[in-house]
């Protein structure tokens, strides 16, 4: 019997095997996840295959994006089932069909603005859209900024700069909008997630979480919001416990429901390393990908050589 994660509402057990890539094909790293309407499940990874994409039940589809993409990092699928990829390598948001044609293409391939110059981009990080379908751009590793896009990929307004206060960022890492408007910015260093309405005004942030790397949220009014923490940065406190790396689901005022992970040791399902990329289907399943799935040798820390294929997994919810 499979064991049950998770508390409350919000239980789930992992599904085994999920996923499987045809012979001699890797992840590489899965950096973002999305899923479209019909529950088929887009992985945007490190590897020779950028966009692999299975059905509901983990049997793989297809593949794009080779050639296209210098380094993975968000996936998000709007209502009309285009794809929005966000490359850090390349400095570019891009729209796609869900077949991989570019519909649109916002930055400059390969030019990255001044460091925390407040221009888009410096290592853009992901991507989400309003109820009206602006495009909001966390920016992100070299910047510490949202950007705010018309649908058409008009540049409207900006905000935010390097900092602790309210409204300041350190590491713009991932950004999801709910459809009452609301923007929630996972501010992954000042370990936070700020919220903001449309215009970018400060509201309220949520505490009590280590360093949010992933957001996933349903598209509704007063949703719940699922949040991949990172562990420990620092050698000092890499074997702390209860830190993550882990998965928790709060409600849209940052209380928790439930947490998955940082229990176990390495090497077990359940063990994240790094949640990287989180998403939902229509049935409550939750997908997580990692960017150093590894085995872990001496003190913990990852090896490359021993990258695990088996970054992706997938959290059926039990009733």
């Amino acid at each position: 019997m499979a064991k049950v994660l998770g508390s409350g509402d919000y239980k789930f057990e992992i599904v085994e095997g999920w996923g499987k890539l045809p012979d001699g094909w890797l992840y590489g790293e899965v950096a973002g996840i999305a899923v479209d309407s019909k529950d088929n499940v887009y992985v945007f990874n490190r590897g020779k295959h950028p966009m692999i994409v299975f059905d509901r039940e983990g049997k793989f589809l297809r593949s794009w994006g080779e050639g296209l993409f210098v380094r993975a990092h968000g996936a998000h699928i709007g209502p009309d089932d285009s794809i929005y990829c966000t490359d850090d390598g390349d400095h570019t948001v891009r729209k796609l069909t869900l077949e991989g044609k570019v519909l649109m293409t916002i930055g400059v391939p390969g030019e990255a603005t001044p460091y925390v110059s407040g221009k888009p981009f410096n290592r853009c990080t992901h991507t989400a859209l309003s109820p009206s379908q602006e495009i909001y751009v966390s920016d992100g590793y070299g910047n510490a900024r949202v950007h705010k896009y018309s649908p058409d990929g008009k540049l409207l307004q900006s905000w935010g700069e390097p900092g602790t206060k309210p409204g300041q960022f350190n590491i713009v890492h991932n950004i999801v909008a709910d459809a009452d408007g609301w923007v929630y910015v996972a501010d992954r260093e000042n370990h936070r997630v700020q919220i903001f309405d449309g215009k970018g005004k400060y509201e309220t942030q949520w505490n009590n979480i280590h360093r949010p790397c992933g957001l996933c949220m349903p598209y509704k009014k007063q949703p719940v919001c699922y949040i991949g923490e990172l562990g420990p940065a620092g050698k000092v406190n890499e074997n702390m416990p209860h830190i993550g790396p882990r998965l928790s689901v709060v409600t849209h005022k940052g209380e928790l429901l439930s947490r998955v992970g940082d229990f176990e040791g390495p090497g077990t399902p359940s063990k994240f390393i790094a949640p990287h990329g989180v998403a939902l289907d229509g049935q409550g399943s939750v997908y997580v990908g990692e960017v150093a799935r590894t085995h872990m040798k001496n003190s913990g820390h990852p090896q490359p050589e021993d990258r695990d294929p088996h970054c992706l997994t997938k959290l059926r919810k039990v009733a």
